[in-house]
């Protein structure tokens, strides 16, 4: 019998070396090797609970696969992100900022799951804290078990005890086996407790929900390996400032990762934003100016969303530039390109933008309604106020086609909109009806003249 070795394992990324380094040669950081007992394979394979049987090789031809076969959470957002359900059997892994509410998510989902027995493991909060913030949710799960335990041997005895449909583990660095001596939350304790979490869930087909922190660079902490071992990674992005958050996939083994889920954060948890187009459009008692709407669609999914700028006289001789949720080189780009192709003197102005509702938008789509808000601000004229924008900015002044420009039409027209501006080279459009007037200007010239002549 192989006896246990210790290596020394870089914290950062996770590489090994038989002895200590002080420059990691795989992510170039300094003083990350700590020494750490392995255990043997043959005490990794003792691990697991007993009874659960070895899988044996079947034939392809002769393995049935249902579809259909998925478990409904009961909220839709999460439902449609995931393809349908969540799989028997597949690990998801949740990261997001601390106090986004990824905690809050997954007790939502464990209340909503009426009538599957589920275990809500949790390693940062006593079962009293995790009942205070239930009655905060008003919502109630009878065959809901709440576990305050870190130890990975205990919860796999406690699951085999329950036999649930569902399994949360918060988090996934609070998590330890005793076949390793380093601490909890380190890169050996965080892989080694996944892929025991992964193995325990192929054998018995439970699905498992992750909860991972994330690094202060915006990824999961912990090894890479960690986001190959699961089969979803969700993000969970948003600001402390505002309520609104965005459920962002980056890998889906069973879906696509073009979709996206908004919630709003209140009082009593994550309300769903089935409409985010509602909630992201201010309603003027009269027409402002420096505002435009544009059609954008993020994933999958458009909505409108309102783009607020402002144009005033430098105070200082250097100009100032600030966006909020939209990217800043390109908003000097777009001004270049007014003051080059349109001959608008912005260079001598500050210009601020803003993007309501306080999400950032990457989609070049929008770049039309930059432009039309930044000049109704600088002419103090207001944009008609049912009347939105799609279309992407070339650097010779030219209004680019944009994709799924269905979608957008469809959306603007269901939320009253009565003119959409795009390019003139969105030719293949097959709405017949689409109850909107359908503008295309091919130059930011034809744009200035049509809005503001």
């Amino acid at each position: 019998m192989s006896k246990a070795r210790s290596v020394f394992v870089c914290q950062n990324c996770g590489a090994e070396s038989p002895k200590w380094i002080g420059r990691c040669p795989s992510c170039r950081e300094w003083n990350t090797y700590h020494e750490e007992l392995i255990a043997p394979a043959s005490f990794r394979e003792s691990n697991l609970p007993a009874g659960l049987e070895k899988r044996n090789p079947k034939l392809l031809d002769n393995i049935e696969a249902d579809e259909n076969k998925r478990l409904n959470t009961g909220i839709s957002e999460l439902d449609r992100i995931l393809g349908g359900g969540m799989v028997s059997g597949s690990i998801i892994l949740l990261g997001g900022e601390p106090g986004v509410g990824k905690s809050t998510l997954a007790l939502q989902l464990a209340l909503a799951l009426k009538g599957t027995k589920v275990l809500y493991v949790s390693g940062e909060e006593s079962e009293e804290q995790i009942s205070l913030r239930a009655r905060r949710l008003k919502n109630s799960n009878p065959l809901c078990y709440i576990l305050s335990e870190t130890v990975l041997e205990n919860i796999f005895t406690q699951s085999e005890n329950l036999k649930p449909g569902l399994i949360i583990a918060d988090s996934i660095q609070t998590m330890s086996t005793g076949m390793l001596e380093s601490s909890a939350g380190s890169v050996s304790q965080v892989r080694e407790c996944a892929a025991q979490l992964l193995k325990y869930s192929k054998i018995t087909g439970i699905p498992v929900v992750l909860i991972g922190h994330i690094t202060k660079d915006g990824t999961l902490a912990g090894p890479k390996v960690l986001e190959h071992i699961v089969d979803v990674v969700l993000y969970f992005e948003g600001d402390n400032n505002y309520v609104y958050r965005i459920l962002r996939p980056v890998k889906n083994r069973f879906g696509s990762t073009s979709e996206i889920g908004i919630f709003e954060m209140i009082e009593s948890g994550l309300r769903e934003v089935n409409n985010p187009s509602e909630m992201f459009i201010n309603q003027h008692d009269e027409p402002l100016s420096g505002i435009s709407i544009a059609a954008t669609v993020d994933g999958l999914r458009p909505f409108l969303i309102e783009t607020q700028a402002l144009v005033s006289s430098a105070v200082y001789g250097t100009p100032q530039r600030s966006s909020t949720g939209y990217d800043i080189r390109r908003l000097n780009m777009l001004l270049a390109v007014l003051e080059k192709r349109a001959g608008f003197r912005l260079a001598v102005k500050d210009v601020f933008l803003n993007i309501a509702g306080g999400i950032k938008v990457t989609d070049p789509a929008i770049d039309m309604a930059v432009m039309s808000a930044v000049l109704s601000s600088n002419l103090d004229i207001p944009i008609p106020r049912e009347t939105c924008f799609a279309g992407e900015a070339g650097l010779s002044g030219e209004i680019r086609p944009v994709a799924r420009i269905e979608q957008r039409i469809r959306e603007a027209s269901k939320m009253g909109f009565k003119r959409i501006y795009l390019s003139k080279y969105n030719r293949n459009i097959s709405i017949k009806d689409p109850g909107i007037e359908v503008v295309q200007v091919g130059k930011i010239e034809q744009l200035v003249r049509s809005l503001f002549s």
